[in-house]
């Protein structure tokens, strides 16, 4: 099993910047892709970022430009750096963890989700 512990959220001015943090453990080794997701209220949770074992990324359109993922596979932690945030980038932000064998792409495992607000 893979869990995730994620950190980072918090109130922020619009035109601000956060950055988030998500910590894996456990059977890290079936870990392919980690991802940020979003959910505001009302609405479906959605891809944010996205970033392979391999260092390739993926962004949603909203966010292109804006912000960041990385990984430090040292300490099996995933980073979202957001800048210039927006009002509508307030959300709940997952963690999530992709993987399961050199051809499976299933989710393993998701984070308990962090608030992140923007005032206008």
């Amino acid at each position: 099993q893979v869990r995730l512990v994620e950190s980072g959220g918090g109130l922020v001015q619009a035109g601000g910047s956060l950055r988030l943090s998500c910590a894996a453990s456990g059977s890290i080794f079936s870990i392919n892709t980690m991802g940020w997701y979003r959910q505001a209220p009302g609405k479906q949770r959605e891809v944010v970022a996205q970033i392979t074992n391999g260092g390739i990324t993926n962004y949603a359109e909203s966010v292109k430009g804006r912000f960041t993922i990385s990984r430090e596979n040292a300490n099996n932690t995933v980073y979202l750096q957001m800048n210039s945030l927006k009002p509508e980038d307030t959300a709940v932000y997952y963690c999530n963890a992709r993987g399961g064998g050199p051809s499976i792409d299933i989710s393993l495992s998701w984070g308990q989700g962090t608030q992140v607000t923007v005032a206008s």
